[in-house]
């Protein structure tokens, strides 16, 4: 039996007292592409951190290569991680690779100058996210679309087994978000990399997943999206109303927020 990149069983989370995450079990098979989806204040950011080990629960077990996170120790070398908001001063003039390349830090070492297996690494990454020809540009000059493949490419660097987004099209138009998704979906094939994305682009997503994971503070569904995206699975997801439909190639979601006790 495959043992899974991610385990989690019975996880529960609470910021000063208050529950964000309740009875999560939930098991990433290698080389999956699992979307977490779910409403504002759903916990999907917090269910990532969780995963990292960046938040610790206060019940429950979390096993990420079969290790608790926080022991992961060299094993953190194969976790590429792109969190929802970068913080990096878009007026510092850094160029791109070096931004790439502080992806590299942690399996360099503190204060170690870089290789020449480091700046292949950068080199590999840049083209994986067809950015190659603004290596030397600087950082802050680049469109939302374009910091946003550089920040993967960043994580890419490190050469991981898993990858992890947070929210990645946030700052994109509905058309670049669109070619985002694609690109994600191709990298994911290329590589066989196990990725874990929390966004909250239902219908587009759909598309491009192996699996959904729903999220309303406990685990609504999880499953095939043909199987979790139903009446029933978005209405339990978001508390009210909701509707997926096709309209040529792309799926919408739409819910409601009308007062059943008023129709």
């Amino acid at each position: 039996m495959t043992t899974p990149v991610i385990d989690l069983q019975n996880v529960s989370v609470a910021y000063q007292d208050k529950i964000v995450l309740q009875d999560i079990t939930l098991s990433v098979s290698p080389g999956a592409f699992l979307g977490i989806l779910g409403p504002n204040g759903s916990g999907k950011t917090t269910l990532l951190r969780t995963m990292l080990g960046l938040t610790d629960p206060f019940d429950g077990t979390v096993r990420v290569f079969g290790k608790e996170p926080k022991k992961l120790k060299r094993l953190r070398e194969k976790i590429g991680y792109v969190p929802q908001q970068s913080h990096i001063d878009l007026t510092f003039p850094i160029q791109v690779k070096d931004v790439v390349l502080l992806g590299r830090a942690y399996k360099m070492g503190l204060g170690k100058r870089p290789h020449n297996q480091d700046r292949e690494a950068v080199e590999e990454a840049l083209e994986l996210v067809h950015m190659t020809d603004f290596a030397d540009e600087q950082f802050g000059r680049l469109s939302g679309g374009q910091r946003q493949r550089v920040l993967i490419a960043r994580a890419l660097a490190l050469q991981p087994d898993l990858l992890m987004l947070d929210e990645p099209t946030a700052a994109l138009d509905v058309g670049a978000a669109e070619s985002f998704y694609e690109w994600l979906h191709n990298t994911h094939k290329n590589l066989g990399l196990t990725l874990v994305l929390v966004t909250h682009d239902v219908g587009v997503v759909s598309r491009y997943v192996t699996a959904i994971a729903c999220l309303n503070k406990r685990l609504v569904a999880h499953g095939l999206p043909e199987n979790v995206l139903t009446e029933e699975g978005l209405q339990a997801m978001y508390g009210c109303d909701a509707v997926f439909f096709h309209h040529g190639k792309v799926p919408h979601l739409v819910v409601s927020t009308r007062d059943p006790e008023k129709t």
